[in-house]
């Protein structure tokens, strides 16, 4: 076998969807672009972008799970994915204009929550059950008990 990839079905052409997350990930390799697909390598992750999807609909039993050092990394990737007809969930989830659902999820969230001390992560996913995009700082301030 030579690999796996996730296939995107999409409405539109491929090469636009390529250039679209070119323009949000910092590291997209585009390849073999044609009006029926693109070939694309998303932060390592190969992709194939395929034109013609006219009744199906990308929904949220599969997402793509962005794994942020900081907050400045969700806020980029939150603006930008849900700008221009994307759309904001809940708990770190957001989908973007074409309808693909990503999770923009902080290191922290996944320290906080995955805390021996399930007091402390308790007050942690309590915080984060409140939130749509995923505030660092109000995370840990729940987590400290200080919120």
């Amino acid at each position: 076998m030579s690999g796996i990839k996730t296939c995107l079905w999409v409405r539109t052409t491929p090469a636009e969807v390529a250039d679209y997350y070119k323009s949000i990930f910092p590291n997209v390799e585009v390849s073999d672009v044609n009006p029926m697909t693109a070939q694309l390598v998303l932060e390592g992750q190969p992709f194939m972008i395929l034109a013609g999807n006219p009744g199906h609909a990308f929904n949220d039993a599969v997402s793509f799970v962005i794994d942020c050092k900081d907050q400045a990394e969700v806020d980029h990737y939150w603006d930008k994915l849900t700008a221009n007809g994307g759309a904001e969930s809940m708990c770190a989830w957001c989908k973007d204009k074409y309808g693909v659902s990503w999770q923009v999820v902080p290191q922290a969230l996944m320290r906080f929550i995955g805390d021996p001390d399930r007091t402390k992560a308790d007050r942690a996913v309590q915080a984060m059950l409140k939130m749509k995009k995923i505030i660092v700082a109000d995370l840990e301030a729940a987590f400290n008990g200080a919120a």
